[in-house]
């Protein structure tokens, strides 16, 4: 599947729509992934900033989706855990660019040759319009490659 197909199928996906959540790209080589969420009156919080909830789903996925294409059809790869700390009160539209590097990858790659489950840590911030950090959340995955059918 192309990532414009995940990103308008992600755009479309009920809980994403719910929270105001808009996966404004995701690279044609799985590199890359940004996306926006925007302060409205159902995703504020009591104190009129974001809720923490709608920001930590903005960032759910999307590390796995970009393993995942990168490795291809050779792995399994889940989320694992998932960590928040908020640093400022999100008062605007806010936004998190995810990406991953060939060094990750080949990291990966190595890590799983002989069937080794890896359970690597990315990072990412979401940060508003003036470049502040409003949250870092912390991912950590599952992979290990699939097991090869018996001749």
């Amino acid at each position: 599947m192309s990532a414009s197909a995940i990103r308008l199928g992600m755009n479309l996906w009920p809980p994403f729509v719910g929270a105001g959540i808009h996966v404004e790209s995701i690279a044609e080589d799985f590199r890359a992934a940004r996306v926006r969420l925007k302060l409205r009156w159902y995703n504020r919080n009591f104190f009129g900033t974001h809720f923490g909830g709608s920001l930590f789903a903005m960032t759910d996925p999307f590390f796995a989706i970009l393993v995942m294409h990168n490795l291809e059809r050779d792995y399994l790869v889940w989320d694992k855990s998932s960590g928040i700390h908020f640093k400022a009160p999100g008062r605007s539209t806010v936004w998190a660019n995810f990406s991953i590097t060939q060094a990750q990858i080949d990291d990966i790659q190595a890590h799983t040759a002989s069937g080794e489950k890896y359970e690597p840590g990315f990072s990412v911030d979401v940060v508003d319009h003036g470049g502040t950090v409003v949250a870092t959340i912390d991912k950590q995955l599952y992979i290990r490659r699939k097991p090869k059918p018996a001749d």
